[in-house]
């Protein structure tokens, strides 16, 4: 009995590849539709956001002037530090830099709470510091905003002892970074051991803000007294 060998033939079929406009074309809706996503998502906790900032910046401003139980905001305009709602928003809808006079209950000036920045070792360094014109110090800092090492940077908001520095701190002659230890006048701060770079940022935010703030500041509170 003979057996008949058939020859299976390979079955073959025709793919179409997608044309390159094609995948452009997926890919730009695809695109598209991620960033409607994104901006909806932005949209929607843009105003969580803002309000939780606010909030965190409020309590920020009753720790650094102990005291007081009340604030308005103020802005320069025209050179003089006025209500902030009187002065116009800069270019690009940005508000313009404030500080905050903190009063008390018997709606006496505790101080003035005075935001500031400087560049740290890892990102910028955003804070806030109490100012008594009446003192001429720093009665309290507080840090807003630090991507500093954790361990190590970061303590300049941890850190009891480097936020004892910034109880009664003198402005005069100026504001300098001693070692941990070495600390002799009323106008130096003991730096962290191990984070002198974050320490001395925010020695350098200090300086820097009272130098821009103090003259307005001096200027109102005459103005005030008149």
């Amino acid at each position: 009995m003979s057996e008949t060998n058939i020859q299976e033939q390979p079955i073959t079929e025709t793919e179409s590849e997608p044309g390159s406009g094609r995948l452009i074309a997926t890919l730009g809706i695809a695109g598209f539709f991620s960033g409607l996503i994104l901006v909806g998502v932005y949209l929607f906790t843009l105003p969580m956001i803002q309000a939780n900032r606010a909030q965190a910046l409020e309590r920020a401003i009753y720790l650094v002037l102990p005291g007081s139980t009340s604030f308005k905001a103020l802005a320069l305009g025209n050179g003089s530090l006025v209500p902030a709602e009187e002065v116009p928003a800069e270019k690009g809808g940005e508000e313009p830099a404030r500080i905050f006079a903190g009063y008390d209950k018997a709606g006496k000036l505790v101080g003035f709470a005075i935001p500031a920045e400087e560049p740290g070792f890892q990102d910028i360094i955003a804070g806030i510091f109490g100012y008594s014109s009446g003192q001429q110090a720093i009665i309290g800092f507080e840090v807003l905003d630090s991507k500093e090492t954790p361990g190590l940077g970061d303590k300049i908001k941890k850190d009891a002892g480097f936020q004892g520095n910034f109880q009664a701190l003198a402005v005069t002659p100026e504001i300098i970074a001693v070692k941990k230890g070495e600390k002799r006048a009323a106008n130096e701060v003991e730096a962290i051991t191990g984070a002198t770079i974050s320490s001395k940022a925010v020695v350098r935010l200090l300086q820097k803000g009272v130098e821009k703030w103090k003259p307005a500041i001096e200027a109102y509170i005459q103005a005030q007294n008149q």
